[in-house]
């Protein structure tokens, strides 16, 4: 305990060692502050696993994952609930996505996070494909490569920089995720058409 750093947020005080593996919560005032600091525990453990956070949504449609990755207002539930309106697809997170990198398949996972969406299941799911959206008037898909597919993805992402070696790890996991999911950029309105454009283009059918 000698070695242990402590940790303030606001009023609240935390201690916790140098591998993020142990903590204890010495004085806790706010909410926030616990929420942030269980957080950030279970994040440390999290990444050393082979498992990222990602701001996006996630919906299982028959078996197969999407998720929608970017920042709040672009349109991440909107378009989860145009799946779940016209495919029946469950929305298992509508904000905050875990990712576990597995030697099978990348699983997305739903979290307690979900921010202002009210969607947040216990389960998880193959992720074909991660579609980053746009807003526009006509809808429109292309895939992402390069630079441009690494950006829009990891401005998403949650970097674990309070834990030693966790950018590292997270980078890794996020280099192999990005080399294996293509990732699709959307430019749409909200309707059933932009559904139908992803569908036939990740799935190769309308269903």
């Amino acid at each position: 305990m000698m070695d242990d750093e402590l940790i303030l947020y606001e009023s609240d005080i935390f201690l916790v060692n140098k591998e993020w593996s142990r903590g204890r919560i010495v004085s806790a005032k706010s909410q926030n502050g616990v929420e942030l600091f269980i957080l950030r525990m279970f994040y440390a453990a999290a990444v050393k696993k082979k498992r990222i956070f990602m701001h996006s949504s996630l919906i299982d449609i028959k078996g197969k994952g999407i998720m929608f990755p970017g920042p709040s207002g672009i349109g991440k539930t909107t378009q989860a609930e145009l799946w779940n309106k016209y495919r029946d697809a469950l929305i298992i997170n509508g904000d905050v996505v875990l990712v576990q990198e597995t030697p099978d398949a990348f699983l997305g996972w739903g979290t307690p996070w979900h921010g202002s969406s009210p969607y947040c299941e216990n389960t998880s799911v193959p992720v074909a494909a991660m579609v980053v959206l746009k807003q526009a008037r006509e809808n429109s898909i292309r895939e992402l490569t390069g630079f441009e597919k690494v950006t829009e993805v990891s401005n998403s992402v949650f970097y674990p920089q309070w834990v030693e070696g966790g950018m590292e790890l997270c980078l890794e996991t996020l280099d192999h995720l990005l080399t294996k999911i293509p990732v699709y950029e959307l430019s749409c309105r909200p309707d059933e058409g932009a559904v139908e454009l992803v569908e036939q283009v990740v799935f190769g059918h309308v269903q």
